[in-house]
């Protein structure tokens, strides 16, 4: 998966387009057909509809996993303060197994990453062999998460 995007920016998508994304948001395993006819198009357009937003970037569907249940016990994010690109250090952390989310931020961390570890001893390896070596990192900061509350993708299309 490649880890660097374009610049922010909205996609030119059209209202059918957005149509679809929004159907997959409540249901991404629900048919071509099914989307269809909710968005006045045939089983066919929509199948090359979604094809072309995937291929693109747009969109990716996915199966969204709760963690715990399928052996990861332990969940952190980690504020890193760092010198130099902050490109090549988002890039680096990208690459690394037990990282599921990286950006680059303003305020008071340079970037933010999510880990997703098996349990507490794994988080210290990732934490001491894996992140703060890396070239670039100055600090970390671990947040542990608790108790996951609410984790949803179904914000809509603008």
């Amino acid at each position: 998966m490649e880890t660097r995007r374009p610049p922010a920016g909205p996609a030119a998508l059209d209202d059918l387009s957005k149509a679809i994304v929004e159907q997959l948001q409540e249901d991404g395993r629900r048919s071509y057909a099914a989307i269809g006819k909710a968005v006045g198009l045939s089983e066919a357009a929509v199948r090359q509809r979604v094809q072309r937003l995937t291929d693109s970037g747009v969109v990716q569907i996915v199966a969204v996993t709760d963690p715990l249940q399928v052996g990861f016990r332990r969940q952190a994010m980690i504020g890193l303060r760092c010198e130099g690109d902050l490109e090549d250090v988002a890039d680096a952390l990208a690459e690394l197994p037990e990282v599921d989310y990286v950006v680059i931020t303003a305020g008071g961390f340079d970037l933010l990453v999510e880990v997703v570890c098996e349990d507490d001893d794994h988080l210290l390896e990732v934490l001491n062999q894996k992140i703060r070596g890396l070239p670039g990192v100055r600090t970390t900061e671990t947040f542990v998460y608790l108790r996951l509350r609410k984790q949803l993708y179904n914000w809509g299309t603008r």
